[in-house]
């Protein structure tokens, strides 16, 4: 089959709390798609997806979904059902990335520096107050399964968090704390089809916020944006190789970000995002363009990447 002959279902939307930036993003890859040739089908993402994803009989999806469902291993797992090849991640590396307890326990079994946190599933213990001690103020309390940096503050003592632990939790039923780190915010996008990967340029992010939250992220103007950082030579290789090696402990494929934090000598991975945003504020874009790969050219690795899958 000749690639631009292709049938694209492009997924996008969903009903997460990301799903605005979802349609940006989706918007942003149908055009490039249809830039280069290929016949692409917009599917907005509802609870009636299985039917629509019968009716239209696409080749491939192209999923640009932020956040549960759709992120997660869930519409991974319906197309497996399905038979239908996509991009990126697997079922398997799509539910660990989007979950920070099980990613962040795998970082430390993998040997990969990631910053002292303790999980939190459902109602908070009395001991879990003395493990908050141990880690320090300030500290971060984030949902664990949300993206975008939703559900995402910054905790100074420990009556804020006895204020505020319950309400969270009400919110977003699982969750972590996670030690306070000042440094250098970074984040590096990875590009994979099956045996080749690549770490792109690093990109710092300055934001002009306390940390860079999700109005940081996606407001123009709000986030100072170093490409490449102002890294030393040292220090933004050994960066790059943390990338490739948490991108691969979480079984992420075909495209990731990975977040980190530096402080002098020493990095911290944060987190992997196996769906990177494509809007025109995005970080892999703009680090693809450093690299020297346009949008829509990016685009068309990641959706080739799909139907030369290797690992699930």
């Amino acid at each position: 089959m000749l690639t631009k002959k292709l049938r694209v279902g492009v997924i996008f939307g969903g009903w997460s709390s990301e799903r605005e930036v979802s349609l940006r993003s989706g918007k942003n890859v149908i055009s490039a798609l249809e830039s280069k040739g290929y016949e692409v089908i917009p599917i907005d993402m509802d609870k009636n997806i299985g039917k629509k994803l019968y009716d239209l009989k696409i080749d491939i999806a192209y999923i640009i979904l932020h956040g549960s469902p759709g992120e997660d291993g869930t519409i991974q797992g319906l197309l497996e059902l399905m038979g239908i090849p996509y991009t990126g991640s697997g079922v398997l590396g799509s539910a660990i990335a989007l979950n920070k307890i099980v990613s962040k326990q795998l970082f430390v079994a993998n040997n990969i520096p990631t910053l002292p946190f303790i999980p939190i599933r459902g109602k908070v213990e009395e001991n879990f107050f003395n493990e908050v001690e141990k880690i320090g103020f300030p500290l971060m309390l984030k949902a664990a399964t949300e993206g975008s940096s939703i559900g995402v503050e910054k905790i100074n003592n420990m009556e804020e968090l006895k204020n505020r632990i319950n309400d969270f939790i009400d919110n977003y039923s699982i969750a972590i704390v996670e030690k306070y780190m000042k440094g250098k915010d970074i984040t590096i996008g990875i590009l994979e089809d099956k045996d080749d990967i690549i770490a792109l340029p690093i990109l710092e992010l300055r934001a002009k916020k306390e940390f860079y939250d999700y109005e940081a992220k996606y407001t123009e103007g709000m986030t100072d944006f170093i490409l490449p950082a102002e890294l030393s030579e040292e220090i933004t290789e050994k960066a790059k190789e943390l990338a490739i090696k948490a991108h691969r402990a979480l079984w992420c494929y075909g495209v990731s970000r990975v977040d980190m934090i530096v402080n002098k000598e020493d990095i911290y991975v944060l987190e992997v995002n196996t769906l990177p945003g494509m809007t025109a504020t995005s970080d892999l874009p703009a680090e693809a363009k450093e690299y020297g790969i346009e949008f829509n050219d990016l685009v068309e690795k990641i959706l080739l990447s799909g139907l030369n899958r290797g690992y699930k």
